[in-house]
């Protein structure tokens, strides 16, 4: 009698099972890295719509402190500004468009990641309007910490808003 005795793994099954991890890794080396791209893309995605909401902010402000003619401003001068933000070199467009009401302007900021001499797309876009002829801010017909105008004549005249003018009374309890 011939006995074959096995003393464990033969040549091709050791090599099966290193193609079976080294593939397993593979695909995992290629989730992480998909997801450390998707990352750094979110995180530049971010900071461009601050950038171009913070821009936005600023010339709000600066129309509201320093009221500018907005028939000047034109679609056709955009200004182009390279800032440093989150420890990256980006720049931004601004351009104004009109709208059909003449007072108001439209204004779009679109921001790029790099220098001014970087192409690509843009990271981020946002739009705004402003005008001249809006109220600056704080300068209220409505006193907010008692409601609106409304609210404040049917106060005084004894009335809940929305309500026809009549007032009921509830009964009340009998002293004990």
């Amino acid at each position: 009698m011939n006995e074959r005795r096995s003393r464990g793994f033969t040549l091709i099954e050791v090599l099966v099972a290193l193609m079976v991890v080294a593939m397993g890794l593979a695909a995992l080396m290629v989730a992480v890295s998909g997801t450390a791209r998707t990352s750094g893309y979110l995180r530049d995605k971010t900071l461009a719509q601050w950038i171009a909401l913070n821009h936005l902010a600023e010339i709000r402000l600066n129309i509201s402190q320093a009221p500018l003619v907005t028939s000047t401003l034109s679609s056709t001068t955009p200004d182009s500004v390279q800032i440093t933000f989150g420890g990256r070199k980006w720049h931004y467009d601004t351009r104004y468009f009109e709208t059909t009401f003449t007072s108001i302007k439209r204004v779009v900021v679109r921001v790029y990641a790099g220098d001014k001499n970087t192409k690509g797309n843009a990271l981020a876009e946002a739009t705004g309007f402003l005008s001249t002829a809006l109220a600056t801010p704080g300068s209220s017909n409505v006193d907010w910490t008692q409601g609106s105008s409304n609210a404040t004549q049917s106060a005084t005249s004894g009335t809940t808003p929305g309500t026809t003018g009549t007032t009921t009374t509830a009964p009340q309890a009998a002293p004990q």
